[in-house]
């Protein structure tokens, strides 16, 4: 792992601690954690106490530059969307250095076939999925995204997506072209290895956006570093013909995926436009 990486992983872990001390699962929520899927990875799953029949379904991919981030990190948050009237699929991917692209998009989609086939043990409806990601997950989201609503691009990626309808997606505080990543980033050679001109079209997804790329809100703060990412990818799902609501929370104190802190305030203000959004796009038989 690259210093640069090593850093990364020291700060958001200390941050993440401070974030979420002294906090823990609703009890109103059900959380059963440590599932199998895929090539021995494990995932979470949670949804309302209580909840009969089947709730509209996110899948959501944690942040960490590809390096970092866990389900565990991410278990306060899941718990928190699933608050708001929907099952959650929170799940781990294989992480670089170690594991390279397209590692985490073939995780996500092994994610997807296992709430394909686990939709009738837990409240899970493969018909109304949505996926949110923030950061390097937001990229991966927005990815993936285009692999579900492209045949060619899902071949070039090797991919066959399974049965499920994803009908809207939330990115968080991401970036998203790849191509524009300095080849002499750190974080670039440790995800997509010191030559990635070899992955030739995979790493253009966005130029496979049509009109059947699902509904997106995309989001970001003055204080995230990320912020000029976001109205670019807007308008650039605007001129494929995609619906997109793009939208700027707080003020320059408001910092990179502040919509993780449950206890922020303009957090559940965004966490909760995000889930009105999704419930709009829910389709029913």
């Amino acid at each position: 792992m690259s210093v640069p990486s090593l850093v990364l992983n020291f700060l958001f872990q200390r941050a993440d601690m401070k974030r979420d001390k002294g906090l823990r699962i609703p009890d109103s929520v059900e959380y059963i954690a440590g599932l199998p899927y895929g090539s021995g990875l494990t995932l979470d799953v949670c949804y309302p106490k209580g909840a009969l029949g089947k709730l509209p379904t996110i899948v959501s991919i944690h942040g960490g530059g590809y390096v970092y981030g866990s389900a565990k990190l991410y278990s306060l948050y899941a718990a928190s969307l699933a608050g708001r009237g929907f099952a959650v699929v929170n799940f781990n991917y294989r992480l670089a250095p170690k594991y390279k692209f397209p590692a985490p998009l073939i995780d996500t989609n092994d994610a997807m076939r296992w709430l394909a086939a686990n939709a009738e043990e837990y409240p899970l409806d493969p018909e109304n999925v949505f996926l949110v990601g923030d950061s390097a997950g937001a990229q991966l989201a927005s990815q993936y995204a285009v692999i579900y609503s492209n045949t060619d691009y899902a071949e070039i990626m090797g991919l066959t997506v399974p049965d499920v309808t994803i009908r809207a997606l939330a990115l968080n505080c991401g970036m998203y072209d790849v191509n524009i990543i300095p080849r002499s980033s750190s974080l670039m050679a440790d995800y997509f290895t010191k030559e990635p001109e070899k992955y030739g079209k995979m790493l253009d997804a966005l130029n496979y956006i049509t009109a059947s790329y699902p509904p997106t809100y995309i989001m970001s703060a003055p204080g995230d570093f990320l912020y000029n990412e976001c109205e670019p990818m807007a308008a650039h799902l605007r001129s494929r013909g995609v619906e997109t609501v793009c939208k700027i929370y707080g003020d320059e104190k408001t910092y990179h995926v502040f919509h993780l802190d449950v206890r922020s305030e303009v957090g559940k203000t965004a966490n909760d436009d995000e889930a009105k959004f999704f419930m709009r796009h829910i389709k029913s038989e």
